[in-house]
């Protein structure tokens, strides 16, 4: 049996057919906000609750991505503020490191340093990083989204890029391959 929000109708956009075609798109958004993937799928999860629940008031649903994306920012942000005090950050992990597995495409690994260096960004910073960048938002649609002037989002994105020009492990990788390239 359907609901009415969950059939399909001619010319209408349900909730479930939006969920289905841009499910995979709010996933990296929210993957890019956090450190785990579990907690980027609890993330999106609690934004398409939250989507959900405010469905029939948006009257724009050309402008849902914008929605779901600032209700996965703001989400991210009070989990953030109610972190619990026994979570902390660590140069150490508590666990052994695992066996080295064998060595994966160079790519790949140009790939996961890079994502390793926008985690060490400050969420402002990775959040306006990920929306220009891995989202291909304008700087005009980026503020949009996150509420700040065009100007915020160009000298905070102008840091976020100079810290990622620094980032040791990134600048290795990168040696790594383009002496590898050049081999």
């Amino acid at each position: 049996m359907t609901t009415p929000r969950t059939a399909r109708t001619a010319g209408t956009l349900t909730f479930t057919s939006y969920v289905q075609a841009r499910g995979p798109v709010l996933l990296r958004a929210a993957r890019s906000l956090t450190a785990n993937p579990s907690d980027a799928e609890d993330l999106l999860q609690t934004a398409l609750t939250k989507t959900y629940l405010a469905w029939e008031r948006i009257q724009d649903h050309r402008a849902l991505d914008g929605y779901v994306r600032r209700a996965l920012l703001n989400t991210r942000t009070s989990q953030w503020r109610k972190r619990r005090v026994e979570e902390f950050a660590t140069d150490e992990l508590p666990e052994p490191d695992p066996l080295p597995a064998p060595d994966p495409a160079e790519q790949e690994a140009v790939r996961d340093a890079m994502w390793r260096a926008i985690l060490k960004l400050p969420a402002r910073q990775r959040a306006m990083v990920v929306l220009r960048y891995y989202e291909d938002l304008s700087e005009a649609s980026t503020a949009e989204v996150l509420g700040v002037s065009v100007g915020t989002v160009k000298s905070a994105v102008s840091r976020a890029l100079a810290k990622l020009r620094e980032d040791q492990e990134l600048a290795q990788v990168a040696r790594h391959d383009s002496q590898v390239m050049a081999a």
